[in-house]
């Protein structure tokens, strides 16, 4: 997920420096122009906010979600190979890619795992509290300041973060305070969290060829995930890849199969419209989510979701917000 939603805040960085107008050739593109950029980025949103579904059938014919993931980014890093044979030593000169490898490589762990065996309408919304992790990270990182817009994105964050993990029917007091209760939250908060490392870190290592940094996102989501896979199957915390099978074969070459082109997707679109736009589009992963988990897993959404996670939405667009203006 990682190499996907990076790579297009990354373009819509720089869409963003034509002052919220797009331009090609020195020449204003006429509105309608934009429609096909934005379906492009729906297409990206509608392929990661319903990624959960595949996975959980591959789950249940016995490939858990860390093992998939191992297997489709082995065939995204086979694909960048051959198309750029010098990425893969460029990562292994820059010790500071290898930040990115960890991040990106955990971001896509944590969040195939936590959708899988999860609510994936809560593990989202607990994702998508990258704007509050990634306040602290760029003062911490890239020395940003800490200002009042940058602490209301905090505060709206983490009083939807509240809202979403607060127990339901438990009334309000210490002994029910909002913390995360079972793996599947923590899963969405530390994929949130390395989400947004992932982000800084590519702004600190804008200067690097586009093939490294690419081959290094890819690269974590088989490293990370195969290492993690690794050690829980051999401590018996979860079971070794079942037998080459045609069936999950398939759906692991499709599913990286749908995963490059929503890079494709992302790359065209958020190189042609605002970074605001680009932003508030990728945020429709949460509508695709939260409709697909109701419509297809059977899931509910309560009030206390809905308000929580409208305050989530409401911290990133806002982040947007910011990055339009910069």
């Amino acid at each position: 997920m990682a190499d996907t939603h990076s790579s297009g805040w990354r373009a819509a960085a720089q869409s963003a420096k034509l002052g919220g107008r797009v331009r090609m050739d020195n020449r204003a593109v006429p509105t309608s122009r934009l429609l096909l950029p934005a379906l492009a980025l729906t297409l990206n949103a509608l392929i990661w906010g319903t990624s959960w579904w595949p996975f959980r059938q591959l789950h249940d014919q016995g490939l858990h979600p860390l093992w998939t993931t191992v297997f489709v980014y082995l065939l995204a890093v086979a694909v960048i190979a051959v198309a750029r044979p010098r990425a893969f030593g460029q990562v292994v000169r820059a010790p500071a890619l290898w930040v990115l490898v960890f991040a990106s490589g955990l971001t896509n762990a944590a969040f195939n795992w936590g959708v899988v065996i999860g609510d994936v309408v809560r593990v989202v919304l607990l994702f998508y509290l990258m704007p509050l992790w990634t306040v602290l990270l760029a003062r911490w990182l890239l020395n940003e300041p800490l200002t009042r817009a940058a602490a209301l994105r905090v505060t709206l964050a983490l009083a939807g973060a509240a809202m979403v993990l607060w127990p339901e029917g438990r009334p309000l007091g210490w002994g029910a305070l909002p913390l995360p209760k079972a793996l599947p939250d923590w899963l969405g908060l530390v994929g949130g969290f390395s989400f947004a490392l992932n982000n800084v870190m590519l702004r600190r290592e804008s200067a690097r060829a586009e093939e490294a940094r690419a081959m290094a996102m890819v690269l974590g989501g088989v490293l990370v995930a195969g290492t993690l896979a690794t050690l829980l199957a051999a401590n018996t915390r979860l079971p070794w890849p079942v037998a080459l099978a045609p069936l999950w074969i398939a759906a692991a070459v499709a599913l990286a199969a749908l995963f490059l082109l929503s890079n494709f997707a992302l790359q065209f679109g958020a190189a042609r419209l605002p970074a605001n736009v680009t932003a508030v589009v990728m945020l429709s992963e949460v509508v695709f989510a939260s409709l697909s988990a109701v419509l297809v897993g059977g899931e509910r959404l309560t009030l206390p979701l809905l308000i929580g996670g409208g305050l989530i939405v409401a911290a990133a667009v806002l982040a947007a917000s910011r990055s339009s203006s910069h």
